[in-house]
Formats: C-alpha cells, structure tokens, sequence
C-alpha cells in the first residue's frame, strides 16, 4: 500500500508498528528499519537503514531502543544492533560506538494515522 504525494509515500498506519520497537519495510528496494517511539501520548516515528554496515546484514529493526547522552552530547535515541551491540542513532544515523560507521535516514512523519517517509525520487 504505498502512494506518494510529493516525496512524502505512505508505508503503513501507524497502528501497524508496535510501540517503542522496530519494524522492517521495503521502501523503493531498500530495506529501511521504522521505529515508534511512544511517550505518553505521543508518537514519533523514527527511520533508518535496516542494514547493519559492521555485522553485514539487513537487521537493525531488531535491535533494542534505547536512549544515550553526555555530559556535552542531548539525550538522543539510538539502536544497538542485535549483532555486534553497535548503536546507531536515529535521527543522525551516526555510530556512537565507531564514528567512521553510519547508516542512512530517512525523513519520517505521521499523517492521518499513516506513517510516511520522505523518499529520493
């Protein structure tokens, strides 16, 4: 079920993604790994690569969300891969745990109760 309105394509509702855990969708090809993260009433819907660049494998949609800061880093959202315990973060795509690794992100929004990405065209 996907439609595009601009470069906004709609991958599913929003009900269909369980809350505070990933989920994995095929997007033009590419594997991308959705995340809902859910605080009280709110929603947000993160979404990066599935494909984990150190363990090899299309697999971070099962990796466990967690959140991580610094004394001179914001609490940001990441991913550790279920392989190598990596963490990815959400909305950068960055590994906090080896800088020269990334993964890509891909713009997220819900609309109507349907979960969009922004896609290249």
């Amino acid at each position: 079920m996907m439609s595009s309105n601009e470069n906004w394509v709609s991958i599913c509702q929003t009900n269909d993604l369980v809350d505070n855990s990933g989920v994995c969708a095929l997007v033009n090809g590419e594997q991308v790994a959705l995340f809902k993260l859910t605080q009280g009433e709110q929603e947000q819907v993160l979404a990066i690569s599935n494909f984990d660049p150190i363990g090899k494998a299309n697999v971070l949609y099962r990796g466990l969300i967690c959140s991580v800061s610094g004394e001179d880093t914001p609490l940001r959202y990441v991913v550790a891969s279920p392989l190598y315990k990596q963490r990815f973060c959400l909305t950068t795509g960055e590994c906090i745990d080896d800088p020269e690794q990334s993964v890509s992100v891909f713009p997220a929004r819900i609309v109507d109760e349907m979960v969009q990405l922004s896609v290249a065209s």
